[in-house]
């Protein structure tokens, strides 16, 4: 299986690419002019996010590493994804783990649920400081939750246009 490796990466963010309604996600990790763009879904790139402050919510409940209560300042990164964004592969699996060795959140995104049990299905695997993984995952939700707006009535996504509101009995919102 072939593993893409970045220990430290000057920059890992998720991002998106497109117009809300029709963005695509992505996991990006830079280290000098080396660039990997994984591919996502918005689902997953919450579901990382989320359990990613769970771990370090719990590493720092335990006093099992220096982890900092939120994202320090100077690690927040607000920029655009890095140009060309070119999918590697599009993520299935994703596991996220703390090294105490090293002190450091370990992330791996396994390329499609099909290929999972292929040797030659592709990995992601990105190792970060706690502060890091924090800013990450702030990021994370920051991305997804500048989608499109909910609706007020039943909470799904709202088009310019407006969209099809079950509470109204199928009437345009």
């Amino acid at each position: 299986m072939p593993v893409i490796s970045y220990d430290m990466p000057d920059r890992f963010v998720a991002g998106t690419v497109g117009r809300p309604g029709e963005r695509s996600f992505y996991l990006q990790a830079r280290s000098g002019p080396r660039l990997t763009s994984v591919a996502l879904e918005k689902f997953q790139v919450t579901l990382l996010a989320e359990r990613l402050e769970e771990l370090l919510d719990e590493v720092l409940r335990r006093g099992a590493g220096p982890v900092p209560e939120t994202a320090p300042a100077d690690l927040r990164d607000d920029e655009p994804l890095d140009q060309p964004v070119e999918e590697e592969f599009r993520v299935g699996a994703m596991a996220l783990a703390w090294s105490p060795s090293d002190e450091r959140v370990v992330i791996e995104a396994r390329e499609d649920e099909a290929a999972e049990d292929d040797p030659a299905a592709a990995v992601l695997r990105v190792s970060l400081s706690a502060g890091r993984a924090r800013a990450f995952a702030e990021r994370a939700l920051k991305v997804v939750a500048a989608g499109r707006p909910p609706c007020p009535l039943c909470g799904r996504p709202l088009d310019a246009a407006g969209h099809v509101c079950p509470r109204q009995n199928g009437h345009l919102g």
